[in-house]
């Protein structure tokens, strides 16, 4: 809904959407119990929402200013909808549309993402916080920055023609890739995975893929990546949600045909010489989904790629997910050597995966009072409870080990 409002009332009344959107739903949890759910609960939603949208903007005083673009929103749909088809058949669906326009050349890359996640993904500021290692402060400055130049762009309806795409290309994937990060691992939800943002980031790199304009090896990689990732999403979990580490997966539980298709646009995106973060972290997913048993990993080539992914795309999340290769590759004792190593390690002070891989090297080198202590830090971090219960159990291990069970 608010992807809709945006792209009707323009980027600079992005906070008018947030409140209208807010407001309908609040009318219908209030209107729905007595008179009945309507037949077409989003029509209802979206018809309310519309309204309630064009009276504010009557008693808004930029109303004169913007009057003469307002026409628009007042002629029936039909005729908008005639007005929009040349643009919609540049890119189909209203969620993918305003990603690129919310990728104003005037905001930086970063918050461009921000401003993505924030208005058409509908993270918290939390949540962004979480995902781009930033401080809350500092995501909720970037988004005043951005709400402050678009508000004064002097464009009330903001819509990308064809010639704008490639230079907004970069931000659109990585909020794709964001948006599937945060389904994937599911860090502000009670839901261990939560399948619904996937599969939406699953949806939009396809559209994306059948554009004229992204139809490139970079797309086919990200789509290759969330391919290997979503078909390993069910055997992440056991039957009461909790997280399974990958050696433990059922990897008869692993969807083959989304496997199949994540060769098939490796495949795709190996055409030509570009070489991307997205073509090496398909590469690396490949390997895990390959292998027949956890034990055949080929552990020695996802460092290789690890290598030269830290080459071309430095950070610490990749610096600490190369020391894990490395650890599995060469013994956990060179793993603690390299996570000890991370350069800007102190961008995962909040991250408790960078904790919990020093506690399981530390396990694996029979360093069970060393592990705990990584493993209780961890659970300090935990940002659900499937984290939680997940380190809890790391941690009962440890106990076990010091009592001499194991």
């Amino acid at each position: 809904m608010v992807s809709y409002l945006t792209r009707i009332f323009g980027l600079g009344r992005i906070d008018l959407a947030e409140d209208v959107v807010q407001d309908t739903l609040c009318r219908a949890l209030e209107t729905w119990p007595l008179q009945g759910v309507p037949e077409n609960p989003s029509a209802w939603l979206m018809r309310v929402a519309r309204n309630r949208a064009i009276d504010l903007l009557r008693r808004d005083d930029q109303f004169r200013y913007f009057a003469p673009e307002l026409a628009h929103i007042l002629m029936p749909q039909e005729d908008f909808h005639a007005q929009m088809s040349s643009f919609e058949k540049e890119i189909q669906d209203d969620q993918l549309r305003m990603m690129f326009s919310c990728c104003h050349p005037e905001l930086s890359i970063e918050v461009q993402v921000t401003l993505i996640l924030k208005t058409l993904c509908g993270f918290s500021v939390s949540e962004i916080a979480h995902s781009l290692l930033a401080s809350e402060d500092s995501i909720e400055k970037r988004l005043g920055r951005a709400r402050k130049l678009l508000r004064h762009s002097g464009t009330f309806v903001e819509i990308t023609n064809i010639s704008e795409i490639p230079k907004r290309l970069e931000a659109v994937y990585q909020a794709i890739y964001l948006l599937f990060n945060e389904g994937y691992h599911g860090s502000q939800s009670d839901q261990t995975v939560r399948d619904d943002l996937c599969f939406e980031a699953m949806r939009l790199a396809l559209l994306l893929s059948e554009h004229p304009e992204g139809r490139k090896p970079r797309t086919h990689a990200l789509l290759a990546l969330l391919c290997f990732h979503a078909a390993r999403l069910h055997g992440r979990m056991d039957d009461d949600g909790n997280l399974i580490m990958l050696e433990m997966q059922d990897r008869s539980k692993w969807d083959r045909d989304l496997i199949g298709k994540g060769f098939y646009f490796l495949e795709k995106a190996s055409v030509g010489d570009e070489l991307s973060e997205y073509h090496i972290e398909a590469g690396i997913a490949s390997l895990h989904c390959a292998a027949s048993t956890y034990e055949k990993t080929d552990w020695a080539k996802i460092l290789e790629l690890y290598d030269t992914l830290y080459r071309i795309k430095p950070s610490p999340i990749v610096a600490l997910n190369r020391a894990v290769a490395l650890g599995k590759a060469m013994g956990p004792e060179e793993g603690l050597a390299e996570l000890a190593k991370i350069p800007d390690a102190a961008r995962l002070r909040d991250y408790p995966f960078y904790p919990a891989a020093q506690g399981e090297f530390q396990l694996l080198a029979r360093h069970p009072e060393e592990a705990a202590k990584h493993f209780e830090k961890a659970m300090e971090l935990a940002r659900s409870q499937s984290e939680t219960n997940f380190f809890e159990r790391k941690l009962e291990a440890c106990r076990l080990m010091i009592g001499g069970n194991l």
